[in-house]
């Protein structure tokens, strides 16, 4: 699977993104999809995944209040929106990709085996 991560940008403390992942190789709909996060100096950190079924885990309600991750298996894409954005969400954001017969617990970045090149997210106060 090659993922490819897109639409970081500046953005106000505020404001809203719409990150995407539009993945290519296999089968789309196969895999768990996950975003992670990592900010200067700072570990990589797991964010929402969306399951090849569709359930959904965020990493703390927080981030499920603020951040939504979806998918369009039509289009081999993931996504996650992010409102309310905050200066502490600046980072680069990942998706990531791991095949749904992985029996792992997908809120660490060892779970997945399938990175895109992550995309920047700057907000500023």
């Amino acid at each position: 699977v090659q993922l490819q991560a897109s639409g970081g940008g500046l953005v106000q403390a505020g404001g809203s993104l719409r990150l995407s992942c539009a993945a290519s190789g296999r089968t789309f709909s196969s895999y768990n999809m996950g975003w992670f996060r990592q900010a200067p100096g700072k570990e990589r950190e797991f964010v929402a995944v969306i399951r090849w079924n569709g359930i959904i885990t965020y990493s703390s309600d927080s981030m499920k209040g603020r951040f939504t991750i979806s998918r369009d298996n039509a289009k081999n894409t993931a996504y996650l929106e992010m409102n309310s954005l905050k200066p502490e969400d600046t980072a680069v954001y990942y998706c990531a990709a791991v095949h749904m017969l992985s029996n792992t617990r997908l809120r660490f970045k060892d779970d997945y085996n399938y990175w895109g090149q992550g995309t920047l997210v700057t907000v500023s106060s």
